[in-house]
């Protein structure tokens, strides 16, 4: 049995699991796709352990899935052939803070919320917001983003390095400490954004922030969907160092007071936020205002009160979880489509117009300052009608993003969900990525079914 061959590499039996409910846990992440059980489920603590757990599973080419808190979208943690869900939930201790560096070093478990915890005393921060309470090591896998990405960018953009376990249980550092390098291929890049179909993660060198002297946040409200989207364009081509720029519809609106308890104005929404010295944050507040009510905005707020801002974004963050709570017993799914700023108002419109062509309640909402938006929505994944209705609605958005020289996916990765679109995005490009993968893991125990 594999569980009693996994207890002879990590003789602890809290550690090595094939109970029902913990293989249930591992088989799904925060999406419609059909659950697959693992076959054992294991909670390394070190490396070392991590590089016992590879060098077994490549000797018998049992598949491997790392798993953080499975807040995924697209199934990444899915183990869809079985095999080994490495759960890295106790490998969650900062390993280093050098606050005169502006960097850390984390283990892959620890998670976005609990950094930016311990970052706080020192006066620093870490950026990538995805909304969910993510892992640091699944943040990387897929190259996550969310609403702080208008101005410091993706993971990529600030991961400096990694420590990384191969499929043939080599450990390989990659990347370093410094914010640039010129030596050689950047393989930590490669790395980003894999997925665990390269490699596994054991540690992650991140760059930090310093907490801005000032931070408002400001919500506006709009007539209409085109407003909101033209205010936005016209926010970043004004040359404004805005630190947040998120666009909720109406139907988003709705659903997010009926689950908050608040009671914001029912239509389409801008959530900004400014940071920087306070002087500088008046000046942006100002020139904002100004450009949204050239674009015809109903209402201006900002909020500089610390708790209330948070409570701000709460209320954006937790979007996803007001839509799918309006209809108890379906799941949530979501586009992730990204174009050219200048693209970003008609293809707002564009998904509106798919949702109601395929008579699907969608709300619309997203990191529209890098041009990412999402159309999202509860479905029932044993109506193969309202599923094949969204699988329509989604293609038909993504041939239209494509169109427009924009990607089937800003944030959410590949995973099981977008392999097809990837192949219409990188047709040429796809033998290489596999190419790529058949040289770092010739047995493909590494995440299987995913991406290629």
């Amino acid at each position: 049995m594999l569980k009693d061959e996994l207890l002879g590499i990590i003789p602890d039996e809290a550690r090595v699991s094939a109970n029902e409910t913990v293989l249930d846990h591992h088989s799904k992440g925060f999406s419609y796709h059909t659950p697959v059980l693992p076959d054992a489920v294991v909670f390394p603590k070190t490396e070392e352990e991590v590089v016992k757990i590879v060098h077994f599973a490549k000797e018998r080419s049992i598949p491997i899935v790392p798993f953080g808190v499975g807040t995924s979208l697209e199934g990444h943690v899915i183990p869809v052939k079985g095999g080994i869900s490495i759960d890295f939930s106790l490998m969650n201790r900062i390993v280093e803070l050098r606050p005169e560096d502006f960097i850390v070093k984390v283990e892959p478990g620890v998670t976005r919320i609990q950094l930016n915890k311990h970052l706080k005393k020192y006066g620093l921060f870490f950026p990538v917001d995805p909304g969910a309470d993510a892992t640091i090591g699944g943040m990387t896998a897929t190259n996550a983003s969310g609403t702080n990405a208008v101005r410091y960018g993706a993971m990529k953009q600030n991961v400096l390095g990694l420590r990384c376990v191969l499929a043939d249980g080599r450990v390989i550092p990659m990347g370093g400490e410094t914010v640039k390098s010129s030596a050689g291929l950047h393989l930590a890049d490669l790395m980003i954004g894999s997925e665990g179909t390269l490699g596994i993660f054991t540690e992650i060198t991140l760059k930090l922030y310093g907490i801005p002297e000032a931070i408002v946040a400001a919500k506006v409200v709009f007539p209409n969907l085109k407003a909101a989207g033209g205010a936005a364009t016209a926010v970043l081509q004004g040359g404004i160092p805005i630190g947040r720029i998120e666009l909720v519809d109406s139907r988003t609106i709705e659903a997010i007071n009926l689950y908050k308890g608040t009671d914001f104005m029912v239509h389409p929404t801008l959530f900004l936020e400014f940071a920087g010295s306070r002087e500088m944050v008046q000046h942006d507040i100002q020139m904002t205002r100004e450009i949204m009510e050239d674009n015809g905005c109903l209402s201006f707020e900002f909020e500089e009160d610390s708790i209330k801002r948070a409570q701000l974004w709460e209320a954006r963050h937790q979007a996803a979880v007001a839509i799918t709570s309006k209809y108890p017993g379906k799941l949530h799914v979501s586009t992730d489509v990204c174009v050219p700023i200048s693209k970003l108002t008609g293809a707002l419109e564009k998904a509106r117009q798919l949702a109601e062509a395929y008579h699907l309640d969608a709300a619309i909402l997203g990191h529209v300052g890098d041009g990412n938006f999402h159309t999202s929505l509860a479905i029932d994944p044993n109506d193969q009608d309202e599923v094949g209705r969204f699988q329509k609605m989604n293609e038909a958005l993504v041939d239209y993003a494509l169109q427009q020289g924009g990607t089937c996916t800003g944030e959410h990765g590949i995973g099981i969900g977008k392999k097809k679109y990837l192949l219409k995005e990188h047709p040429e490009g796809l033998d290489v990525m596999r190419t790529i993968k058949k040289a770092l893991d010739p047995e493909g125990i590494l995440n299987p079914g995913k991406i290629y």
